[in-house]
């Protein structure tokens, strides 16, 4: 007998895939966990039934979530992660030399616990000396920090059960608070096929609170469509307009030092979403 895992990401469209096995499942005190082995893109981290993250694809999103605010900030010694309890995004920061501190906040520890277990690599710097893992409600983090932050990104869920709060206008000036006067964030903003009303939004609030806001895409085949969306707001520092001086050599498999440049460059459809 054949198993296959579909992800119904409307109620007229989903991405399936054929299963190997059932390595976790789990209801949390947040959300359905579940960690299966697929035949095709290897372990995947599934949460109240939305890929979250896979051993094939995973590199392109943490990638881009952590790099291109990093390298737009000039010295981020101080970085955040909200949620992310996959540990991919910090196994991305700190491959930067200059950041001294990654704090990790994600509000399900079974995330972290179950990622280290059978996402090794990708969980695997999680207990890095530089790396402080609370597992704590990253609103309420946010709320209770104020000039602290170099680089802030938000690696949530889409906007359903504990990350809802995550896509409010609050929260984004919440960040701002909790950023330095030179601070830079970054939030995945889902995609522009099922969900362009989202960007909108985020685009609309983020533009308020911040000087710079930019959006920029990348490709990642387990997510809705494909096409990835990520919206980044800086008070000093725009993203398109950084030097080549400022990038130095990291290894990577997707992003690179022109490819930070072009993924602002937006497909007509998606701009106009954000005009």
């Amino acid at each position: 007998m054949e198993l296959w895992f579909t992800e119904k990401q409307t109620d007229r469209f989903g991405i399936t895939m054929k299963i190997k096995r059932t390595l976790h499942t789990e209801q949390t005190d947040f959300q359905k966990l579940d960690m299966v082995e697929t035949e095709e893109f290897g372990n995947m981290l599934v949460l109240d039934g939305m890929v979250m993250t896979t051993q094939k694809d995973e590199f392109v999103y943490h990638e881009m979530v952590a790099h291109v605010p990093l390298f737009t900030h000039p010295n981020p010694e101080n970085v955040l992660v909200v949620g992310g309890g996959d540990g991919g995004v910090i196994r991305e920061v700190l491959k930067h030399p200059s950041v001294k501190k990654a704090t990790l906040v994600e509000i399900d520890g079974k995330v972290i616990e179950y990622s280290k277990k059978y996402l090794p690599e990708i969980a695997g710097m999680l207990d890095d000396a530089r790396v402080e893992v609370k597992v704590d409600d990253g609103f309420m983090h946010i709320a209770n920090s104020e000039n602290e932050y170099d680089v802030i990104m938000v690696d949530s869920t889409e906007p359903v059960g504990p990350a809802v709060n995550l896509f409010t206008k609050g929260f984004y000036a919440g960040i701002s608070k909790a950023l330095k006067g030179d601070g830079v964030f970054v939030a995945q903003t889902d995609n522009p096929w099922f969900t362009p009303e989202l960007i909108t939004n985020v685009q609309r609030d983020v533009k308020e609170i911040f000087p710079i806001t930019r959006l920029y895409i990348a490709n990642i085949p387990t997510y809705p469509s494909g096409l990835w969306t990520f919206t980044i707001g800086s008070k000093k520092h725009d993203p398109i307009a950084i030097e080549d001086s400022r990038f130095h050599d990291i290894e990577t498999k997707y992003y690179t030092k022109d490819l930070h440049k072009a993924a602002f460059t937006l497909p007509r459809f998606v701009e106009d979403l954000i005009k």
